[in-house]
């Protein structure tokens, strides 16, 4: 247990973290699964097992479009529970990938909800300064810029360790118990979030003019890089 809470508490940093990049600052996309998920399977000793679980999670993410007030999950923190809960389980494990990702959609799920609920506390936090915001105070601007922040930071790191609290000792009795090979488990993960990303992808280049050229140019980059890495 010990050895679970320090693992858990540099995680905890790290999800605080990302999840003020979802929204509040700096919003540089460091939040992306693709990153999140690495991150954390890098820092317990697996970015590989980290990366492949972020590519899996990215693709559910596509399906998301955080534009202004709409509701959407909460990808850096859920990463890296997903990434972590990936990467801590060996190579060849039954069922790891399945219980993995299903346990990041959940926290992704949960983490949508409690970012609307701290629009709510913002919008009250609002209002208790709105008669200083009027008379121009500059320092009631700075109080509500910092607190919010410091909220979301917290909500970030709060949600991060209780999923890793609730989701790891149950991800281990999953693996323990479930006889699904490792390939049939990455095979359902990758059919569902392809089947996700792509119908994501079609939508966008359907409906956005140019968009389908864009997707080309960016196919024959990445398709030229990973030939060179071969």
């Amino acid at each position: 247990m010990t050895g679970d809470l320090l693992l858990f508490l540099p995680l905890t940093v790290l999800g605080a973290v990302l999840a003020l990049d979802v929204v509040s600052f700096p919003q540089a996309m460091l939040s992306r699964p693709i990153v999140a998920a690495t991150l954390a399977g890098a820092w317990v000793g697996e970015p590989l097992r980290g990366l492949t679980m972020g590519v899996a999670l990215e693709f559910f993410a596509l399906e998301s479009m955080p534009f202004g007030a709409s509701r959407y999950p909460e990808w850096g923190s859920a990463s890296v529970v997903g990434g972590a809960l990936f990467a801590l389980t060996p190579d060849g494990t039954a069922a790891a990938m399945t219980a993995a990702a299903l346990s990041a959609l959940l926290t992704a799920s949960v983490g949508g909800t409690s970012m609307v609920l701290l629009r709510r506390l913002n919008a009250y936090w609002a209002r208790q300064q709105q008669a200083r915001i009027a008379r121009g105070s500059g320092s009631a601007v700075v109080a509500l810029q910092l607190g919010g922040l410091t909220a979301d930071l917290v909500r970030g790191g709060l949600l991060t360790f209780i999923g890793l609290a609730v989701l790891v000792p149950l991800h281990r009795a999953i693996v323990l118990s479930f006889t699904m090979s490792p390939t049939v488990s990455r095979a359902v993960v990758v059919a569902a979030a392809s089947a996700v990303g792509l119908a994501a992808v079609w939508k966008v280049v359907r409906l956005t003019p140019g968009a389908r050229w864009y997707l080309a140019g960016g196919l024959a980059v990445g398709f030229g890089i990973a030939a060179e890495l071969m």
